[in-house]
C-alpha cells in the first residue's frame, strides 16, 4: 500500500494522480474518471506501472471550468465541444 503525499507536497508538485486531484478539488473520483475517459481531462501515462499523471495547475483550472459550465446547465456534449474549441 502506498503512502499518501501531504497536501503541501501535492500543492508543490507539477504532476498529480487522480486521487490527489480529488483531494485538491473536492470532486468525486468517479466524476474525474468519467471526465478522463470522455477526453475532457488530459493526462500523461507514466511508463512505470502505467500511472496516469495530470498536470496539477492545468487540471485544477480545467475542473473548475467544467464545474462552472455544469452550473450553467450545459450538457456533457456541449462542454466537450467548448473544450475542443479552446
Amino acid at each position: 500500500m502506498s503512502r499518501q503525499r501531504s497536501m503541501e507536497a501535492i500543492e508543490k508538485s507539477e504532476y498529480v494522480t487522480i486521487g490527489e486531484l480529488v483531494r485538491l478539488t473536492g470532486v468525486r473520483y468517479s466524476t474525474l474518471k468519467f471526465y478522463t475517459e470522455e477526453g475532457m481531462l488530459p493526462f500523461e501515462q507514466a511508463e512505470e506501472n502505467l500511472t496516469r499523471r495530470y498536470k496539477r495547475e492545468e487540471s485544477v483550472e480545467r475542473i473548475a471550468y467544467i464545474r462552472q459550465m455544469r452550473e450553467q446547465k450545459k450538457t456533457i456534449p456541449e462542454i466537450k465541444a467548448i473544450l475542443k474549441s479552446k
